[in-house]
């Protein structure tokens, strides 16, 4: 082969590799995947790509942004499927790109189907890496889905709502809730195949949503009214039943994995879940709705209101709702005081150190705290509460002191306004006597 041969056959490899060792996405070929990815106890979400193909190059960018934001807390990787094949064998890899999660069970990736943007797929690892640490915690057992039938039976409680054409108005349609109900046939393979994944997926969300998702499953070779009314043509079909949009529902756009289907009725629950108050805390009570019995309670401090004015404030908690709306899912309690108002509270956190305004979260099941120590903004504090959502409070992390809940005293609510400031008394000067020598 000739110097210029030489040349552009490496000049055509550059042009057509996706990504390169600047990227903080890991190169994953037939020689490491084993090692990288299957030993591996960490969770890698893994792109199976072709140099060729247009969609995976519109991915690529949102690829690079996914690595560099989960750098440190998961791994992503790429398999150039024109080079290393064997890789993809054996998880049936027939499209480009082609997404899969590799979490506890190594040897069951999941599928990812959602959006092709990087603050999707980092959405889903860092809910495959809350499941991964329960499945770690079970040892496993949170993927094992069962084999009962729909009407009951086998390992734990059958939470997929069996649902007719008589049943189907009351429960579903006139119903708040938003639903996922599948279309089924029994003898019907691939809904045979799909029972236990919904099965396992209804109990799931049962677990982490209560009653603000439901699934339910139709028999639609026996209760036809709806089947039709919908255009069901083929088994299984999966419906979605948005709040507010009940009599036109969608068509299920998502893997037929346990994943797949929790990921989609978390997403209608977090649609439809009302965001916490931002409390002020003026009693005892406030604290106990807010901290007892929730996973963690965020408290800001604020400035005093002659600092800030009203304006100044009310940014403040705009800001802390906008956090609140973010972080709507958890199972969290919102708080704030005014500097100085609750000093027992302040200084069992440390507070007031560094100034004001000023956070701290509280896991009172823990009898644990820590306390923000980078700026209060926006970014700054979204940053904090997603440490602490994924439990990375690290150093920060201290006891209440005595192991008990910080005392609260009961103050006046801020009436909203400016704070004025207090009236100096006046005082009569006339029979004060003047030292003639000043």
């Amino acid at each position: 082969m000739n110097l210029y041969a030489l040349l552009f056959l490496t000049a055509v490899a550059q042009t057509s590799a996706l990504y390169s060792n600047s990227d903080d996405v890991v190169e994953l070929t037939a020689s490491n995947f084993r090692s990288k990815v299957l030993d591996s106890d960490e969770l890698w979400v893994v792109e199976f790509y072709a140099p060729w193909c247009g969609h995976c190059k519109s991915l690529a960018p949102e690829w690079k942004k996914a690595a560099t934001q989960l750098k440190g807390v998961a791994n992503v990787g790429a398999v150039d499927m024109t080079v290393h094949q064997s890789v993809g064998g054996p998880y049936g890899i027939q499209g480009f790109p082609t997404i899969k999660i590799f979490g506890y069970n190594k040897n069951k990736p999941k599928d990812y189907n959602g959006q092709r943007t990087s603050s999707s797929i980092v959405e889903f690892a860092f809910k495959e890496l809350r499941q991964m640490i329960k499945d770690r915690e079970n040892g496993g057992s949170s993927d094992d889905s069962g084999s009962s039938g729909r009407g009951g039976g086998g390992s734990g409680e059958n939470h997929v709502v069996e649902l007719t054409d008589a049943n189907f108005k009351e429960l579903v349609l006139d119903s708040e809730e938003p639903w996922l109900v599948e279309f089924f046939a029994p003898w019907c393979g691939h809904c045979k195949r799909l029972e236990p994944e919904w099965k396992a997926a209804a109990a799931d969300v049962k677990n982490q949503a209560g009653d603000a998702v439901k699934l339910g499953a139709m028999d639609a070779t026996v209760h036809q009214q709806y089947a039709s009314q919908y255009g069901v043509r083929g088994y299984p079909t999966i419906k979605v039943f948005r709040k507010g949009s009940k009599h036109s529902p969608e068509d299920f756009q998502g893997g037929r994995d346990k994943s797949s289907i929790v990921a989609a009725a978390m997403e209608l629950y977090e649609e439809n879940i009302d965001p916490p108050t931002i409390d002020e805390v003026v009693s005892a009570k406030t604290q106990e709705d807010n901290c007892i019995g929730k996973q963690l309670c965020v408290i800001s401090f604020l400035p005093n209101i002659l600092d800030t004015g009203a304006k100044g404030r009310n940014e403040i908690l705009d800001m802390l709702a906008k956090m609140g709306e973010k972080f709507k899912k958890k199972v969290w309690g919102w708080m704030w005081a005014e500097a100085g108002k609750q000093n027992s509270l302040e200084k069992s956190l440390g507070i007031g150190g560094s100034g004001f305004p000023a956070m701290a979260v509280i896991v009172e099941k823990k009898k644990m705290y820590t306390v923000l120590t980078g700026p209060f903004s926006e970014e700054g504090v979204e940053s904090f509460l997603n440490g602490i959502s994924y439990g990375r409070a690290g150093r920060n992390s201290h006891s209440l002191k005595d192991d008990k809940m910080p005392e609260i005293v009961d103050t006046e609510p801020w009436d909203g306004n400016d704070g004025q400031l207090p009236e100096e008394e006046e005082f009569d000067l006339s029979d004060f006597k003047w030292d003639d020598e000043l």
